[in-house]
């Protein structure tokens, strides 16, 4: 797709911190490995390193009593189990939920959802069954990823036996989102019955498919967009950096990273056109498109519509779509056609974690090209998570307690019936955790990291932090949605977003360092 989209009038479509960590134990090889490799941060080994020399004679991984306590204190919301929605009602419309999980089978690799009976949240009372039945759930879920982190199918299989009588897609938060954990669960057990013969469970999935189309997927981001401050978030702080790097600026070239959606723009259009010294004489956005999670004539034709409103407007908007390379390297030169004079940005929303591996190198490779394209300005938003620890015990407590914080936030934002919240939970998170669950090698692209991580990298890469100074907008995006327990911090010139206190969401700008070597 070279060609260039500009030009006549349709409607604009406006694509309408503290935390309480546990400490991990896991089984003594795995601890010793942990003393020799130092930092997590700085090991990326897989899990296959110590996990394919153990077998099932291998001693269980255990936790000292205390520390799971702490962690089940840190994952399950009291006042919410507490109290039952009185919004809950059956829901029938979604297929991914309408039959008993005892009777899930294994298609292939791959779950088949086709027998999961719907149990309706009203079914099982949040009041009736207690705070116990919550903690017990918790302790299932950990019981049954250490009998997976050890291999042990039989014990894992039994443990998840009995999660599915608590785990419920239509009930509190918890049961939510433990549902998507044991679905992610069952399918790397699906892994362990079909491990390769050196061990590895890297490459033993290629042909377990997402559970979700493309379309379900681009429609439960947009519900995410619409209903919750997370996505919307990440917008605002990235185009506000652009239009203040952008100021006095008449010619602005922004290549878009993963674009898949083009809900960001309509905002920046509208401020670009009002800016005081009037708008830019031209706005050029190049969008670089994965050719497997992208339809690029439904992305143009959206695109063409924005362009159209904006040429209206008086601000000249041109888009054109590039596939984006095998390789973690970007289109060259020729294929980006940059042009003397224009401002160059970089932006990059939930997209330059997926270069993540263990070895570091995809995601060096990247940021040296992003680089080399000497930027006004890279902004970076990602989820501010350690979802990329070597280790799948680690990892599944991580995710467990940064999912079960947004899962909490969409209980207090819509009732437990409501079809959006069900179409998000299905088809944006649950797909996410069973990635960050099932899945390695290169088969698990959800490498979350925490803002932290981001920022020694982006600084080894040659990048040096830009402020931003949008909290007060921040703030104000927060007080549309009307739901308390939102919070939004500035740390070390970046923006966190965070749901009572625990962050989601981390927004950020970088420049070229000049002092950095080229």
């Amino acid at each position: 797709m070279n060609g260039w989209i500009s030009s006549s009038s349709t409607p604009l479509q406006d694509g309408t911190l503290t935390q309480g960590t546990a400490i991990r134990r896991f089984c003594a090889a795995r601890m010793d490995q942990e003393r020799d490799q130092g930092e997590w941060d700085d090991a990326f080994f897989d899990i296959e390193a110590w996990s394919s020399s153990r077998d099932s004679s291998s001693p269980p991984c255990s936790w000292a009593s205390f520390e799971e306590t702490s962690f089940i204190d840190s994952v399950i919301n009291t006042s919410l189990c507490e109290q039952a929605n009185e919004d809950a009602t059956p829901v029938q419309d979604l297929r991914m939920y309408e039959v008993a999980h005892e009777s899930l089978d294994i298609v292939g690799n791959s779950v088949d959802y086709s027998g999961v009976p719907l149990v309706p949240s009203g079914v099982v009372d949040v009041e009736a069954r207690g705070i116990n039945e919550g903690l017990e759930l918790v302790h299932l879920l950990l019981a049954c990823a250490e009998a997976v982190g050890c291999r042990d199918a039989r014990l894992a299989a039994s443990t998840l036996h009995r999660i599915w009588t608590f785990a419920n897609p239509c009930g509190d938060s918890l049961q939510r989102v433990s549902f998507c954990f044991a679905m992610g669960l069952q399918s790397r057990l699906s892994l362990l019955r079909n491990i390769g013969t050196n061990g590895s469970l890297t490459g033993a999935v290629t042909t377990d498919g997402p559970l979700v189309t493309r379309e379900e997927k681009m429609e439960g981001f947009r519900l995410l967009y619409q209903t919750t401050p997370y996505i919307a978030f990440g917008f605002m702080a990235a185009n506000e950096a652009i239009c203040q790097a952008a100021r006095g600026k008449d010619y602005l070239h922004i290549i878009d990273l993963g674009m898949e959606h083009t809900l960001q723009w309509p905002s920046l259009i509208r401020t670009l056109v009002s800016r005081s010294e009037g708008p830019p004489k031209l706005l050029r956005i190049t969008g670089i498109c994965s050719a497997m999670f992208s339809d690029l004539p439904e992305l143009e034709s959206s695109m063409r519509a924005i362009t159209n409103e904006a040429n209206a407007l008086g601000m000249p908007v041109e888009f054109r779509a590039l596939e984006e390379a095998p390789s973690p390297l970007l289109p060259n030169l020729d294929q980006l056609e940059l042009r003397q004079g224009e401002v160059v940005f970089v932006n990059s929303i939930m997209h330059l974690h997926k270069y993540v591996r263990e070895s570091r190198g995809s995601l060096k490779a990247i940021l040296t090209a992003i680089k080399k394209l000497n930027p006004a300005l890279v902004t970076v938003v990602e989820q501010d998570a350690n979802h990329n620890g070597p280790f799948f015990l680690a990892r599944f407590l991580e995710s467990l307690h940064y999912y079960s914080a947004i899962f909490d936030s969409l209980e207090a934002s819509l009732p437990r019936a409501s079809t959006q919240r069900l179409k998000i939970e299905k088809c944006h998170f649950a797909e996410e955790i069973r990635n960050i669950v099932a899945y390695e090698g290169c088969d698990r692209v959800a490498r979350h990291e925490r803002a932290d991580q981001w920022r020694r990298q982006l600084g080894r890469a040659g990048f040096q932090v830009v402020g931003l100074k949008s909290t007060s907008q921040a703030r104000m995006l927060l007080s549309v949605y009307g739901c308390e327990g939102y919070t939004v911090a500035s740390e070390k010139g970046c923006l966190l977003l965070g749901w009572n206190g625990r962050p989601i969401m981390w927004a950020s700008a970088w420049q070229v360092n000049p002092l950095s070597s080229s």
